[in-house]
């Protein structure tokens, strides 16, 4: 007889890995499957990353043919505009998706920033703004979560700080596990020219006060209490991404090797289909492919933690696509304005985490009802991610003619002055930009491939010309010699005219929103304990249940989440245990009460084909017959 697991787990990145964990400390028997290769340590990945002399965040970690891992570098800009985009993601435009994701044990989580700053309350009221959505729930739902959260990834953060720049309502006798990571050099002369100064938003009523604010990190510093340190503490290595060679950087592997004994895990596994019950709508488990054989898993509760782009692709391929037609819809990220420059003086760069401060102003108030808000987080590596690197630097010097002492003295002078701005803008729920299932196009093993329409609206252009306002003026009191570009070409797939001026972004890697949460089966895909309206024990977990963003990056919320959504599970299996009371009376005559809903349909549908009805399901796909796995 074949065995059956409480709970079966999609994916072993930062949800998956919280959810199995948490259901597991509760005895509950948890199966992990993760479509991705196992990673190797830090140290490993570090010194293959060394080795190969750099390259884009996803290069040193293995990569399996069945379970490819979109890539920033799809992605190339053309020069007359336009992009062109390859890999495992195809591309509809008008505008690029530009963020990848890793597709490995630990997940995007291997390689992320590790910076956990708070949503402030207003993000989850977007709606009430005229943009976006509501949240089922509020911040105060979810702020003993964010402590459980920061507390499970080790947050360094000064919540004073939190509370005064911020405006986040974080309970007076609350302090972060670790204290703050210092400021960098870079952060301590930007706050000696800003601090107190004032700058105009285009778009708002009045000035913009500014203060250089320590942004919370998941990594380890300096313990609150003594005995609270869960490892080595940050050495400054400047390499977050990809990875952290000291460990000092919380990881998804961190929790799961404190995983209970009923938590097994299964790697290069790629699960093609949720299976339902047509009677009761129930899901019974998945198919998952491995080793040239579809294997079937048996499990009381369902968890989808595999990427908003991942979840909202299998809940299409299982033909999940529930009654509000929101599957897969209102895909998000934060588009990320750059701008860099010289400072007058050197300011250090390339050392410890890419960025230990911001400038939280431009976050919340009234002003965000005319344009996108922004978060500024202040660069401490240079011109890298705009597309200057230490190496394209030292190209540009040799090409010009410049060698020996003299090419040492201007190479140290102009990397040792370098600094950049970098602006989160959000970007709100829109139907429009979607997930869908390319007909044309099916992966190694045969399952249709996802496919992406994704565009910028107004709202967000708008918040980019205020964001270079904002960033010109801050210039300017630094007194900086600016050198931000955005020529078409291949360095900048991502580049939008807005009133005659362009633009370039960078994908932030916070995709959101394709199986989002709400209050109604008719508008949403999840109720807000991230579990599937029509199937009571199916969730699909992570930051594509997200109706907003807000600009705060969203790991720390997602992993809040994750937790508030693993006790209702674990409510879900007790109740399935449960003894059922003895009764005669009959279930009532009439219509199922349930509101049908209308679909939701995007004004640019047409331009983005869908999955065919003739499409097999991926079970069908697959030569072998179904292996029933214990």
């Amino acid at each position: 007889m074949t065995a059956r697991w409480d709970a079966v787990v999609v994916g072993a990145g930062f949800a998956g890995t919280l959810v199995a964990h948490r259901l597991g400390a509760h005895g509950r028997r948890v199966l992990v499957l993760e479509a991705g290769p196992v990673a190797p340590t830090p140290a490993e990945t570090a010194a293959a990353h060394r080795a190969a002399g750099g390259g884009p965040p996803t290069s040193p970690y293995p990569h399996s043919p069945d379970a490819p891992s979109p890539d920033v570098t799809d992605l190339a800009g053309l020069p007359g505009g336009g992009f062109t985009a390859t890999g495992h993601l195809r591309q509809y435009g008008p505008q690029p998706y530009a963020s990848g994701y890793l597709r490995a044990n630990g997940g995007t989580g291997l390689l992320w920033t590790g910076l956990t700053p708070r949503m402030h309350p207003e993000d989850f009221r977007t709606g009430d703004l005229g943009r976006g959505r509501n949240w089922p729930i509020g911040y105060h739902d979810l702020e003993p979560y964010y402590r459980a959260a920061e507390h499970e990834l080790g947050v360094a953060g000064n919540a004073a700080q939190q509370r005064s720049a911020v405006g986040l309502p974080i309970p007076e006798d609350y302090a972060f596990p670790m204290r703050a990571i210092p400021a960098s050099h870079l952060d301590r002369l930007l706050a000696r020219a800003l601090d107190g100064r004032t700058v105009r938003d285009p778009a708002g009523p009045g000035p913009s006060r500014l203060a250089v604010t320590l942004t919370p990190h998941a990594r380890n510093g300096l313990p609150t209490r003594p005995g609270d340190a869960v490892g080595p503490p940050c050495a400054g290595s400047a390499s977050c991404v990809p990875v952290c060679p000291s460990g000092a950087k919380y990881t998804p592997l961190r929790t799961q090797a404190r995983w209970a004994a009923g938590v097994e895990l299964r790697t290069d596994a790629v699960v093609s289909r949720v299976l339902v019950d047509p009677a009761t709508g129930r899901a019974t488990g998945v198919t998952y492919l491995a080793g040239g054989t579809v294997h079937r898993v048996d499990a009381d509760l369902v968890v989808l933690a595999a990427h908003a782009v991942e979840n909202a692709r299998l809940l299409l391929l299982s033909g999940l696509t529930g009654r509000s037609d929101q599957v897969g819809r209102n895909l998000m990220d934060h588009p990320a304005l750059l701008t860099w420059g010289l400072m007058p003086r050197p300011v250090g760069p390339y050392r410890g985490p890419g960025s230990t401060s911001g400038l939280e102003a431009f976050r919340f108030g009234p002003v965000r009802a005319r344009r996108a808000p922004f978060r500024i987080e202040i660069g401490n590596w240079g011109w890298s991610w705009a597309g200057g690197t230490p190496q394209a630097e030292t190209a540009a010097l040799l090409a010009a003619g410049l060698r020996g002492e003299e090419l040492r003295e201007r190479l140290g002078d102009r990397l040792g002055r370098q600094f950049s701005l970098q602006f989160e803008l959000e970007q709100p729920a829109d139907p429009a930009n979607r997930v869908t299932l390319d007909p044309d196009r099916r992966d190694r093993l045969g399952l249709p491939a996802p496919a992406v329409r994704y565009d910028l609206d107004e709202y967000v252009r708008e918040g980019l010309a205020s964001a270079r306002a904002v960033s010109d003026q801050l210039f300017a009191l630094l007194g900086a010699e600016d050198h931000t570009a955005y020529p078409a070409g291949p360095g900048w797939p991502g580049r939008v005219e807005h009133r005659g001026v362009a633009y370039g972004y960078r994908g932030a890697g916070h995709a959101g929103g394709t199986h989002l949460m709400g209050d109604s089966p008719a508008t949403s895909v999840v109720d807000q304990w991230q579990r599937c309206w029509d199937h009571p024990n199916l969730y699909a977990v992570g930051c594509g249940s997200m109706p907003s963003l807000g600009t705060s990056n969203p790991s720390l919320t997602m992993a809040a989440l994750a937790l508030r959504s693993a006790e209702r599970m674990d409510r879900d299996l007790q109740e399935l245990r449960r003894p059922l009371p003895v009764t005669t009376a009959a279930r009532p005559a009439g219509p199922d009460p349930s509101p049908s809903g209308p679909s939701v349909p995007g004004p640019a549908d047409r331009h983005l084909p869908g999955p065919r009805p003739s499409d097999p399901h991926p079970s069908d796909l697959h030569p072998s017959d179904v292996t029933e796995t214990p």
